[in-house]
């Protein structure tokens, strides 16, 4: 049982182990970020002969069909001492900051269009404009994929997001710029114009306005196109799948657990009676171990006698005067 009792413990954190990936694998947010990955290797296809400085409109799936992309190369010196008056509807001002330093980075541009809402859902928000999204990348390797973003940070102006198609507004609401970072996490800020936001920072941003309305359908992909083995188009689940499949996972957790523990009982068992059969092997082997006795012919037959004897035999009267 002291066996057992030590090995609880251990189950229950090999059990955690296991068990913590798939919910962090479930947490808000990641489907955007797979989003992030994809765009990347979509927009670094467009670079087949570069030149800096250019414009290159990529091509997403069909199934993702509104979606735009965009990559522009620059020379890090370049952009912090000229800035980009113009990239798509981004406003890049000189004083930008680039960590770590590399000599050349790649701006990627998203546009989401009517798939805004289904990777940045806001409740109680309706959108005005589409998410547009702004991220740096190492521009070392022109056909990498999954690369980590660059931080980037204006330390002068601010950059500038001037959004060209602005919903009607509702009468008496009031509009915010909204800015989802890279972490997840939503911050809302005044509006610089009618139409135009400002941040100091990579991520992305729409104009939103609080709405009780109940939210319009999701747009429903359709087929995925035809891709490499290597390539992966992220998907929205449903919360039914999600919790289908957490409940799962414990139950798995849980039985296997219990299978662990039960061959860990067996095994407790047999350790325990190899030690005491071996006990008793030894036991006996040690009986049958012994001095042997000095055999002396007696007659016919032998039988054992002391070789030597240990107290000489004394007469009563030897000291008698």
């Amino acid at each position: 049982m002291g066996l057992l009792q030590r090995s609880l413990p251990m189950l229950l954190l090999l059990v955690w182990f296991f068990w913590l990936p798939k919910l962090k694998a479930q947490s808000p947010g990641s489907s955007s970020r797979a989003l992030d990955a994809l765009l990347q290797d979509y927009a670094y296809r467009t670079f087949v002969n570069p030149r800096t400085g250019t414009v290159y409109d990529g091509v997403v799936p069909s199934n993702l069909a509104g979606i735009k992309v965009s990559a522009l190369r620059l020379r890090s010196g370049s952009l912090r001492t000229r800035g980009v008056p113009m990239y798509k509807e981004f406003m890049i001002p000189v004083g930008l900051i680039v960590q770590p330093y590399v000599e050349r980075l790649v701006m990627v541009y998203h546009n989401l269009g009517n798939w805004s809402k289904v990777y940045y859902p806001l409740p109680g928000y309706m959108y005005l404009a589409p998410v547009l999204g702004l991220l740096a990348y190492d521009a070392s390797n022109l056909s990498a994929k999954n690369l980590t973003e660059l931080d980037i940070m204006a330390s002068r102006q601010p950059i500038s997001i001037e959004f060209p198609d602005v919903k009607f507004v509702p009468p008496g609401s009031v509009v915010k710029c909204v800015w989802f970072d890279l972490h997840g996490l939503v911050n809302f800020s005044n509006l610089v114009s009618d139409n135009v936001c400002s941040t100091f920072q990579q991520g992305h941003f729409s104009i939103v306005v609080e709405s009780t309305a109940a939210p319009s359908p999701a747009p429903v992909p359709s087929e995925p196109p035809e891709q490499a083995p290597d390539e992966e188009v992220p998907t929205i689940s449903g919360g039914e799948k999600k919790s289908n499949t957490k409940v799962w996972i414990i139950v798995g957790s849980v039985l296997g657990g219990l299978a662990l523990l039960v061959l860990l009982g067996f095994l407790a068992l047999w350790v325990l009676r190899y030690k005491h059969r071996k006990k008793m092997q030894q036991m006996e082997k040690a009986t049958e171990v012994g001095e042997s006795l000095y055999m002396t012919p007696v007659g016919n037959t032998k039988a054992p006698a002391a070789m030597v004897m240990r107290t000489q035999p004394t007469l009563e009267n030897e000291y008698v005067p």
